[in-house]
């Protein structure tokens, strides 16, 4: 399916115990440190998790091994969204507060599979080695 033809449409906040979103946001050895300068890291998820609550999950772990890339979040379609296609996307470099906006635009628009990101994401999608990806599998 491509992009332009999956339907782009406002979320409603998710039922408790329904499928969200989950959002990973590294915070180990690189990310969330302040090798990355210039962003208050503590103020990043603080943001995430008060525009996402009622939509998705947002979950700090230790390190994603993917410190080339720091600060990374991962963005985990919802059960629907993965129906209509949409795959974990793996987004490098988000070291401003506008990217973080639109990330949080995105998943308030469906997320993966359900509406198309803002084309500026685009610059902060990365492939990890499959290594990597493995470690966030279910």
């Amino acid at each position: 399916m491509s992009r332009r033809s999956r339907r782009s449409r406002q979320a409603a906040p998710a039922a408790p115990g329904a499928a969200r979103c989950i959002v990973t946001v590294c915070r180990g050895c690189c990310c969330g440190t302040d090798k990355v300068p210039g962003l208050d890291h503590a103020a990043q998820l603080a943001d995430l998790r008060g525009s996402l609550g009622d939509l998705a999950t947002v979950r700090p772990v230790n390190c994603l091994d993917a410190c080339e890339h720091a600060n990374v979040i991962v963005v985990q379609p919802t059960a629907e969204g993965r129906r209509a296609g949409g795959r974990p996307v793996w987004l490098g470099s988000v070291n401003d507060v506008d990217a973080t906006a639109d990330i949080t635009a995105w998943i308030r628009a469906g997320g993966p599979g359900l509406a198309d990101p803002p084309d500026i994401l685009d610059l902060y999608v990365f492939t990890p080695t499959r290594r990597i990806r493995e470690q966030l599998a279910p």
